[in-house]
């Protein structure tokens, strides 16, 4: 490998080797319908436009009494007025009659308002304070329901507790806006204005190839000197949650013609291949054995392998094989979680039309350390309830088990070779 370049300098190539990607996302060039239930997280390609509006109808907005406010303008708690029950209007399909004056229906919350009425006198507002069942009433359910007399304590202005039709949302009315990442409120308030299908942009296609002759997936039994298979479940959850779609899960061995088959099955059914192992300086470096590479060069003509100067993840590689770009990672763990996290995560959502701000944060280090010099550090961390940060685990890139309590990393710039308990430090959610 060549002299090291900086993590800044590999962000910036990994960002150009994916511009088109991103830029499709942002024209928002390819797009698909899909069924409402599956469009969680799903990012919209284009304004929703309400076809009903919401409310369809006017209906009450609490269980009580439709009537005219005119008719309840003088009731008070010392002198009710006393208005004759002419009917009941439930939540449900039907037609509703209009109300007669100097009257009031029975309604239930959602229920269409009656013609003539203009306010709803919730049941609390009456002198029983609750409904009396039908057949204490003498009646039956509907507009047939013998009359009675209902006592209003309260007056009522025009319009109170009235739903109007489109006071949510109007026909042909932006509901949601191009861009929006759908989450189930969304999706609520799609399903109340009738939409079943909704276009959204199209996910990045990730493949996710693992290597190595020592890995077994998870389940099975290893044999001697067989590790399981952590990066490939790993990164392909992080690709989902970045927005991407995992087209391939796949392990490859030592072996380059097995590699090269793998990766060219990869490369025809993906936007990205994403792979970890074989990159780093080892007499078994399939990935860098069959893709060739060099220091710097333009990576259009093929995979630049280089170091960047971090740690954990510095063996690092990018370019494209057949057209498709091609990102590996190298094979321990915590340096493929941690290269993901720097330098593909941010990109891919982007990719997916879903960037999310990522303010680097700052916080107080509770432990003292030492890093090497040159080289920047990204330490994992644990946030305290005083708002520290404490660290987990060593700089070691094989210690998963401690990632796994981690939630920030701890940006140990190049030229700080020590520090004291209380330092402030950038950190980056993870």
């Amino acid at each position: 490998m060549a002299e090291r370049v900086s993590v800044e300098q590999h962000q910036a190539d990994v960002a150009a080797l994916l511009a088109p990607l991103v830029d499709g996302a942002r024209r928002r060039a390819r797009s698909e319908e899909v069924a409402l239930a599956d469009a969680l997280d799903r990012v919209l390609a284009t304004d929703l436009l309400a076809p009903h509006a919401v409310p369809r109808f006017r209906n009450s907005q609490m269980d009580g009494y439709a009537v005219r406010a005119c008719d309840v303008a003088d009731a008070a708690p010392g002198a009710p007025v006393r208005l004759p029950v002419l009917g009941e209007v439930p939540a449900g399909p039907g037609a509703v009659g209009d109300l007669a004056p100097g009257a009031a229906a029975r309604i239930m919350t959602g229920a269409p308002v009656p013609g003539g009425a203009d306010a709803v006198v919730p049941v609390e507002d009456t002198a029983t304070g609750t409904f009396v069942a039908a057949s204490d009433a003498g009646g039956a359910r509907g507009d047939d329901a013998a009359a009675h007399h209902v006592d209003v304590l309260a007056p009522r202005a025009v319009g109170d507790f009235v739903r109007e039709s489109g006071s949510d949302v109007g026909a042909g009315d932006v509901v949601l806006g191009a861009g929006t990442v759908l989450a189930p409120h969304h999706l609520a308030a799609a399903a109340a204005c009738g939409v079943a299908r909704v276009r959204v942009l199209v996910r990045p296609r990730v493949a996710v190839l693992s290597t190595g002759a020592e890995l077994v997936a998870p389940g099975e039994e290893p044999g001697p000197g067989q590790v399981f298979d952590a990066n490939g479940p790993a990164l392909a959850a992080a690709v989902r949650r970045a927005g991407g779609v995992v087209t391939t899960l796949a392990r490859s061995g030592d072996d380059a013609g097995a590699f090269t088959r793998a990766l060219a099955a990869a490369t025809a059914d993906a936007d990205l291949v994403l792979t970890s192992g074989g990159v780093s300086q080892g007499a078994y470096e399939v990935v860098k054995d069959v893709l060739g590479g060099g220091a710097g060069g333009d990576p259009a003509a093929g995979v630049v392998f280089r170091a960047v100067a971090m740690q954990p993840g510095g063996p690092q590689g990018f370019g494209t094989v057949d057209g498709t770009p091609v990102l590996t990672f190298p094979g321990n763990p915590v340096s493929a979680q941690v290269s993901f996290v720097v330098f593909l995560r941010d990109v891919l959502e982007q990719a997916a039309g879903r960037p999310r701000e990522r303010p680097v944060g700052r916080a107080r280090v509770v432990d003292a350390g030492v890093s090497p010099a040159g080289r920047r550090q990204l330490l994992r961390g644990v946030r305290s309830p005083d708002g520290g940060v404490r660290l987990v685990g060593g700089p070691g890139s094989h210690l998963v088990a401690s990632m796994a309590r981690a939630d920030v990393l701890v940006d140990v710039p190049a030229d700080v070779t020590g520090w004291d308990a209380g330092t402030q430090m950038e950190v980056w959610e993870l």
